[in-house]
């Protein structure tokens, strides 16, 4: 499995600020109530960002070559795709955060500061999900072995 790009990460957070616009801009010319999230969402967010390096770090000892440490392969597994899921959702997330920020600021009539600021500590809990995603997926990565290293110079010097 390849590592997270930055790349896919920004696309997924313009896409989140895209989405959220549009859904609240169509909200609001249809004269429904715009979307508002709840201050539990980033609470709920910065909680799966920590649970998440918690469940990497013995990926992450074993990984290192600490001694006595062991940890089943499906594990580290289901562990590296739930970052990286963690990492794209973050992104996504943290985009409509922003998206609704964005809108309410956008208009001639600014609403209240709390409904702002549920926008905002949306986007701050999704990129703190995102950043413990990526620290995860890093910590499930084994480091090169010294013969591959070697495998590595020696081919390169050859060409």
């Amino acid at each position: 499995m390849t590592r997270t790009k930055p790349l896919n990460l920004l696309v997924f957070a313009v896409l989140g600020v895209a989405v959220m616009w549009f859904v609240e801009t169509a909200l609001a010319a249809s004269g429904h109530p715009v979307i508002i999230p709840p201050f539990t969402l980033a609470i709920a967010l910065v909680l799966i960002g920590a649970i998440i390096v918690a469940m990497a770090w013995p990926v992450r000892r074993v990984s290192r070559g600490t001694k006595n440490a062991r940890v089943d392969p499906f594990y580290a597994t289901r562990v590296v795709m739930l970052a990286k899921a963690c990492s794209l959702g973050g992104a996504i997330l943290a985009g409509g955060g922003l998206g609704i920020a964005g809108y309410l600021l956008s208009r001639s009539v600014v609403p209240g500061v709390g409904s702002v600021t549920m926008g905002i500590a949306t986007a701050v809990g999704a990129l703190i999900l995102l950043v413990g995603g990526l620290v995860a997926e890093h910590w499930c990565t084994i480091p090169p072995d010294d013969d591959e290293k070697d495998a590595g110079e020696t081919r390169a010097r050859a060409r």
